[in-house]
């Protein structure tokens, strides 16, 4: 890792709050990493080194419940403060950045802290439980210079999905008309012998949420915004609060219709993006992460050969990976400038999500925007749905709506 930096100034304003962070240029990204897990030591820990060989970063700080483990994380990696409490890290280190790696009923609280506390986030997804959670962490954000917090989203980043974001946004593949978004991975009954697993309040959604998130994010940040949605989802082999497979249609503004399928249950598993142009169709197909090998590109037969090559030219090959998201917001933070994957941008996955369940629950087709405080699904994904909700949600829910229609 790089080398320890110094305590940072920890000046009190008149009123009371942190003193401002002196400004991210001409020195390293202080970091701090929250949940010494295995996607904190595995990913962020990994894109976070990386950067500091390159002189951008540097790690201050790791906070874990568990003393034992952060302590051994921390000595094995070389970062000079190990913590259990948040709170008093953020007070004694002041982070320019916190990265979040702990399961999502634990996102909103520990983001804002983190925001409030001046330091820009990064936290894994799914981003929160709820668009309740999710607007309320983007009202803490700072205005006209951040610190703001964005989601890990490492699909979206990287060489080739970068390059076709381009072609289709330049239009050069002709208008966007099919597109077909496939996330079916194998998990068994003991991966849902977790207790955790499988729960409204602790995993916070099945496949569509837990798993298919990336795949629809990417769809989306691919084909921009969603106008509606039609969905189902089934418990077919788990018992889980939760669904194990769900299916959608979802219509796109620019008039694409593109389905979508989230599954546990599919022992031959892949990731899979597919959109059909009127000039050629594009195809992502991989598991857990994308490269340009894993890009194809098939022209419709009037398209001159040139122009065919120059769409198959993905430049040098940058992986799909959590470096490359970091690269980027570390630019964005040096620059004071909103990061991708924040705000309206990064909350567009967790609303059609969130509409997915609505519609499978429901029986009903659900517009872009629809959901908002006072809609159960705003607050829950389930909703209280009956047969979906947990039984005490089930039941808060079925007397709200009596007592309203009453």
């Amino acid at each position: 890792m790089a080398t320890p930096a110094t305590s940072p100034d920890t000046t009190l304003t008149p009123h009371g709050s942190p003193a401002p962070l002196p400004p991210l240029t001409g020195r390293r990204i202080r970091a701090a990493i929250v949940g010494v897990g295995a996607i904190g030591r595995g990913s962020h820990l990994t894109a976070l080194t990386e950067l500091a060989g390159e002189g951008e970063t540097e790690v201050v700080a790791a906070v874990d419940i568990n003393a034992d483990a952060v302590k051994a994380f921390c000595a094995e990696s070389g970062i000079p403060h190990a913590y259990t409490d948040l709170e008093q890290m953020l007070r004694e280190q002041r982070p320019d950045l916190v990265t979040i790696c702990t399961p999502p009923t634990l996102h909103r609280e520990q983001t804002v802290a983190a925001l409030r506390a001046g330091a820009w986030v990064w936290c894994e997804k799914p981003p929160v439980p709820t668009l309740a959670d999710f607007d309320a962490i983007e009202a803490e954000e700072g205005l006209g210079g951040g610190p703001y917090a964005s989601i890990v989203f490492q699909h979206r980043f990287g060489s080739a999905s970068t390059h076709v974001r381009r072609l289709l946004a330049e239009g050069a593949l002709g208008r966007p008309l099919v597109a077909h978004c496939q996330t079916t991975w194998y998990r068994d009954t003991a991966y849902y012998a977790v207790p955790w697993r499988g729960r409204w309040a602790t995993e916070g959604g099945g496949p569509a949420m837990g798993h298919g998130i990336h795949q629809m994010d990417l769809l989306l940040d691919l084909l921009g915004p969603w106008s509606e949605v039609r969905g189902m989802a089934g418990r077919l082999v788990h018992d889980v609060e939760t669904e194990d497979v769900s299916t959608a249609l979802v219509r796109f503004a620019n008039g694409a219709l593109a389905t979508v399928v989230n599954s546990v249950l599919s022992p031959d598993e892949v990731s899979r993006i597919r959109i059909d142009c009127e000039r050629a169709t594009v195809e992502l197909t991989h598991l857990y992460g994308h490269s340009n090998d894993n890009w194809t590109i098939t022209p419709a037969p009037d398209v001159p050969e040139a122009e065919v090559a120059a769409w198959r030219d993905f430049g040098p090959d940058v992986p799909s990976s959590h470096t490359a998201q970091l690269r980027e917001l570390v630019a964005s933070m040096r620059g004071g400038e909103r990061p991708r994957s924040s705000g309206t941008d990064g909350r567009t996955s967790l609303e059609l999500i969130t509409a997915l369940y609505k519609s499978a629950f429901t029986d009903t087709t659900v517009k872009a925007g629809e959901i908002g405080p006072g809609d159960p699904y705003y607050a829950a994904l389930h909703g209280g749905a009956p047969g979906w909700a947990p039984a005490e949600s089930a039941k808060v829910s079925g007397s709200a709506t009596e007592e309203a229609s009453a």
